[in-house]
């Protein structure tokens, strides 16, 4: 009794656990996984993240920076030369100080000159040990000041160009990225759907084989086949049983290869659900040209290096001439032997430093420099050029491909109706023996032939249909852009 209880109970525990990897989909909820659980989907959005933070530092270096820099402690023991009056001359002496400072520096830098200003406060602590011990305060309570390159490389112009192309591109790499990701997942869908069919196929041709075998023996015993058609029948069995074998070994290769995909357990038992055609879908060339133009990464990618190589253009041709840096500030500082007197009667403090770098020879680097950032431009411009006309090239190869796929798909799934009325009439006749053992062999193989088509032609006119979501970035069965309805925050479409 007590086993029976134990029994029952193990399989109380397993039966849930093993109902737990039973998973029914169709193409849209696959579709839906994909984008949420693949690792495909993970890198997506933290290569977008990456790129979005990489933003978010840009916009905070336009604004005020607060920074303190401190130096707690700082003690050096020396030996250096001093001047004895009483001796009238230089002797070495043992010399030992401590100090410290801290300073608190608010910066804001001015993007139209490539300058910065500053505003900055600071104090500083000395004291020397020996002989002559003492003790002083520097305090400096306020300076302001701006530093600038005055014909030198602007990057923060640069940067405000190309910063935000970037985050835009990245934006639209990421969309590009999950309709990859669902080119995949449909893909792996209609691999397993059309093992499946397979199997299912196979299966239905060994238990019919089984039949045709039992059928055609009997009719053997009566003279009604020949023995060579016997054989044939029991050829057709043997082959049907070992075709059903290798059958079930691609259905789990490839729901296993789905699952992996969808980041699913591998032992997942997956049931498909074949999407329903509603109707032809229409996608003009001209339309579809002009989307991917506006919404392809790829566009956005070749103006950012044709940006970036102007950049270095202009860096080149600055950095061959002569250069000239500005640098001034006005404050108050003051010393002080103790601290309280430190901030008292503060006097004026001014810098103002003028430096000017002359290249006099450098046997051509700069200017060959400057000519290979030339070279380098016009390289980005011609693979900018490539690279549209091979988009668009890709983009209207796979629009022709996609109409001729919808007639297909019409035709095939035609095709499978006539195939298995065939098959059917075929199978009835044989029994009564109207129709001979070849008869009945090529209505089965076309009945099969028609069933794999039918999910061939499924497989290719989702995937070239996802493939033009891809390229233009656009739902042209909702009719709207991609990126309208997609939260870049989480990272989903919106509802």
């Amino acid at each position: 009794m007590k086993k029976t209880i134990l029994i029952l109970l193990a399989a109380f525990i397993l039966l849930p656990l093993q109902a737990q990897h039973k998973l029914k989909l169709n193409l849209k909820r696959t579709i839906e996984l994909a984008n949420d659980s693949s690792l495909q989907a993970f890198m997506a959005q933290n290569r977008y993240l990456s790129s979005y933070w990489q933003f978010r530092s840009f916009k905070a270096e336009r604004l005020p920076s607060l920074s303190m820099n401190l130096r707690p402690a700082s003690y050096y023991r020396y030996i250096t030369t001093r001047y004895d009056s009483n001796l009238d001359r230089d002797v070495y002496r043992s010399q030992q100080t401590f100090s410290a400072g801290a300073a608190l520096t608010l910066s804001q830098n001015f993007d139209p000159l490539g300058g910065s200003f500053y505003l900055e406060t600071d104090l500083d602590y000395m004291r020397a040990f020996g002989v002559n011990k003492a003790s002083q305060f520097s305090a400096t309570p306020i300076r302001i000041g701006y530093t600038q390159n005055l014909l030198g490389f602007n990057a923060f112009k640069w940067d405000k160009k190309i910063e935000p192309l970037k985050y835009e591109k990245a934006k639209k790499q990421f969309l590009y990225n999950t309709e990859a990701t669902s080119e995949q997942a449909v893909k792996h869908f209609f691999n397993l759907a059309l093992a499946q069919a397979k199997y299912r196929l196979a299966k239905d041709n060994q238990e019919s084989t089984d039949t045709l075998y039992a059928i055609g023996r009997m009719r053997h015993k009566i003279a009604a086949i020949s023995q060579a058609e016997l054989l044939t029948l029991r050829l057709d069995k043997i082959n049907a049983e070992n075709t059903l074998k290798n059958a079930e070994i691609s259905v789990k290769r490839a729901m296993q290869s789905l699952a992996v995909f969808l980041n699913l357990e591998k032992n997942t038992e997956i049931e498909l659900e074949l999407p329903a055609i509603t109707g032809l879908i229409h996608i003009a060339s001209d339309q579809a040209l002009a989307l991917a133009q506006s919404n392809n990464p790829t566009y956005l990618e070749q103006q950012q290096n044709i940006l970036e190589a102007e950049q270095n253009v202009s860096k080149t041709k600055i950095q061959s001439r002569f250069n000239a840096s500005l640098s001034a500030s006005v404050g108050l500082n003051q010393v002080a032997d103790n601290f309280s007197n430190v901030y008292k009667h503060p006097l004026s403090q001014e810098l103002a430093t003028l430096t000017i770098s002359i290249p006099l020879m450098d046997w051509g680097v700069r200017k060959g420099k400057y000519n290979m950032a030339l070279n380098n431009l016009e390289i980005a411009r011609i693979q900018a050029r490539q690279e549209a006309v091979s988009l668009e090239e890709d983009l209207l190869t796979t629009l022709s491909d996609f109409d001729v796929q919808q007639n297909m798909l019409s035709s095939a799934l035609e095709a499978v109706d006539l195939a298995e009325q065939a098959y059917e009439q075929t199978r009835q006749r044989f029994i009564i023996g109207k129709v001979d053992v070849n008869s009945m062999t090529l209505a089965q193989n076309r009945q099969q032939e028609a069933q794999q088509n039918y999910i061939q032609a499924q497989l290719n006119y989702w995937a070239d249909y996802y493939k033009i979501r891809k390229l233009t970035l656009f739902d042209f069965e909702s009719g709207f852009s991609l990126s309208d309805k997609f939260d870049f925050n989480l990272g989903r479409y919106s509802r």
